[in-house]
């Protein structure tokens, strides 16, 4: 029987062409040399699965799977199977990886052994292709290095690029695969690991590049809308910080607050009030809830979602309640 590999490299690929030989050179480059990939092609009509086959002719480490068009979801949980490694490396066909980035996440693994998930920092690129709105969420992401950061915004946004992460195998069993359900099925997954008990971190250094192009799923595919995310975002608050009974209020009235709570209440979960500090709003309703001021609602008595999506509210919101002494995801969590 072959050897075991240490870490199998899971791509899923579909119609990459234009980026696929530039994003397996970066896996081949890498320092640690101990690895398998594993490619599934879904599919792909440009010519990727060709290309593919001669990656794997050239070198032993590539293999190749080919079971037509089955989608994003079922590759992902193909991968799974055929990897016989005990560490998992996510990548994608469009990115890039640093050389050394395989060393340096299974290096902390191994350093530290009740990390389940290891992430890194990203760069989005090239940068003449870059906006704001990826500028602002990739300097976001970079902030949270730490479990305890990246649980405390866990439903702000994804916190986890999942092309950039190396993780123990049994994190996918913990975590119950990945699930088509309409959703980011990224996120979605990385929720219910959390939820399952699962240690996240992140190596302090930029080891994974993110390409920016229109093509990119999260452009194209709607399970990547910001309804899709607002779903999961629910769902998850439901499993966790909204399983119990206790009472809940919504800050904000905009419309990121409208939106959450259109879909709790379509869960059957109504608060008593909706907290807003716009003197135009106070005194109103949103779907029969009415909107007060923050000050109306005693500290404590309720655990607050911050739902305000305009830029810097999250910090202005999260330092009003911790002036109140109250506890970021014990009293409050932010969820925009």
């Amino acid at each position: 029987m072959d050897r075991v590999p240490r870490v199998s490299v899971l791509i899923p690929v579909r119609n990459a062409r234009p980026y696929l030989d530039t994003a397996l050179a970066s896996v081949r480059r890498q320092t640690l040399r101990d690895f398998e990939v594993v490619c599934v092609d879904d599919g792909s009509t440009d010519g990727s699965g060709e290309d593919l086959d001669r990656q794997a002719a050239a070198d032993g480490r590539f293999r190749i799977l080919h079971p037509g068009r089955i989608g994003l979801v079922a590759a992902l949980n193909l991968l799974r199977e055929e990897a016989r490694a005990p560490l998992l490396g996510r990548f994608d066909a469009d990115d890039v990886m640093h050389p050394r980035r395989l060393e340096l996440q299974t290096g902390h693994l191994d350093a530290h052994p009740e990390v389940d998930v290891v992430s890194s920092l990203v760069r989005h690129f090239p940068q003449g292709d870059v906006k704001g709105g990826n500028q602002a969420y990739e300097a976001w992401l970079n902030s949270l290095v730490t479990h305890d950061e990246i649980v405390r915004d866990m439903f702000v946004e994804l916190p986890l690029p999942n092309p950039s992460v190396t993780m123990r195998a049994h994190v996918y069993e913990r975590a119950g695969g990945f699930v088509d359900n309409g959703r980011p099925e990224d996120y979605d997954f990385w929720l219910r690991a959390w939820q399952a008990g699962c240690r996240f971190a992140k190596v302090p250094r930029v080891l994974h590049f993110w390409r920016e192009h229109p093509l990119r799923v999260t452009r194209t595919d709607p399970r990547y809308s910001v309804e899709a995310f607002l779903r999961a975002k629910v769902d998850g608050l439901l499993r966790g910080p909204l399983k119990e009974t206790r009472p809940f209020v919504v800050w904000g009235a905009g419309m990121m607050g409208r939106r959450l709570l259109r879909l709790l209440l379509r869960a059957g979960r109504r608060p008593p009030a909706i907290l807003d500090i716009d003197p135009k709003k106070i005194g109103r309703t949103r779907y029969g809830v009415p909107i007060l001021p923050p000050d109306a609602v005693r500290p404590g008595s309720a655990l607050v979602l911050g739902a305000v999506g305009s830029r810097g509210a999250r910090e202005l919101i999260r330092a009003r309640l911790e002036e109140w002494g109250l506890k970021e995801t014990r009293d409050f969590w932010m969820c925009a």
